[in-house]
């Protein structure tokens, strides 16, 4: 019988909550310990567990680590199906993201403006909105994607959010779909799209929902596939999202049930001014 092979990336320890920073002790014990190995991005380089804590201030659930740069050029090695630019997968998406655009474009009372699609994989959310009459863009770390999408005329960019480089105010609308519990630091990315959207510019984003029901069932019957889910390093809830977006000057303004996936919610907020800092 062969040897296991042991692996040669391991996370990158967080020392502090990403949300609240408080210190971490090192003797807290985890809330959920999963297999990682059926995951399709998993290989034998990365481990085959991911660990999940609580915090014990703000409550906030969170992976005991996250990738760094290595780790995540292992994990990004292939597309997974929802980022493959096929008929199926686009059609399908696009019929999705749809009622998405239609939503954003009542809260805004019009269409067209300029909108940045963070972590766009097919593209299908900001290729729909440039239907709609939007100025749209699309941003993504994975090149072939973004390689597909500029071949057929589309606006890409193959970055991260992070070193993504705009002029404040850009955007009309930033989406994230299903981006923000894929970040190290969620809080960085919020500061950066208010930063980048406009006055009174509005943030749509989905993920899981981990305080619904069909999650509490996938938890109960053993079929949560999302502790398992190597590209993601948080799970938030309605509650814990919204007051996250409020502490960084985010007014919520809509709620929606997500079909992109299980369990998973929809919320759009606008930006609201940031409080002027006393003078020195």
């Amino acid at each position: 019988m062969a040897a296991a092979v042991a692996p040669t990336v391991t996370r990158v320890k967080y020392e502090t909550c990403p949300l609240c920073e408080i210190p971490l002790s090192n003797s807290q014990a985890p809330l959920v310990v999963a297999p990682c190995m059926q995951h399709p991005s998993w290989s034998p380089e990365l481990p085959g567990q991911q660990p999940w804590l609580r915090c014990d201030k703000c409550g906030h659930v969170f992976t005991d680590g996250f990738f760094d740069e290595r780790g995540l050029a292992i994990v990004f090695r292939k597309a997974l199906s929802h980022q493959v630019i096929d008929f199926e997968s686009v059609e399908k998406g696009r019929l999705i993201c749809a009622p998405i655009v239609e939503r954003v474009s009542r809260f805004r009372s019009k269409l067209g403006g300029r909108w940045l699609d963070v972590g766009t994989g097919n593209g299908a959310l900001f290729t729909t909105a440039a239907e709609f009459g939007y100025d749209a863009m699309g941003l993504d770390s994975r090149q072939e994607p973004v390689t597909l999408l500029q071949r057929m005329g589309y606006s890409a960019v193959c970055s991260t959010f992070e070193a993504f480089g705009a002029a404040p105010g850009s955007f009309d609308v930033i989406s994230m779909a299903d981006v923000l519990e894929h970040m190290p630091y969620p809080k960085v990315a919020l500061t950066r799209a208010h930063e980048l959207l406009n006055a009174d510019g509005l943030l749509f984003l989905s993920m899981p929902n981990y305080d619904c029901l069909t999650w509490k069932v996938m938890d109960q019957t053993g079929q949560n596939p999302y502790w398992g889910e190597i590209e993601h390093f948080h799970n938030f809830s309605r509650a814990s999202l919204t007051r996250l977006l409020n502490s960084h000057h985010f007014d919520v303004v809509g709620y929606q049930v997500s079909q992109r996936y299980r369990a998973c919610m929809e919320i759009t907020a606008r930006k609201a001014p940031a409080p002027i800092a006393p003078p020195a």
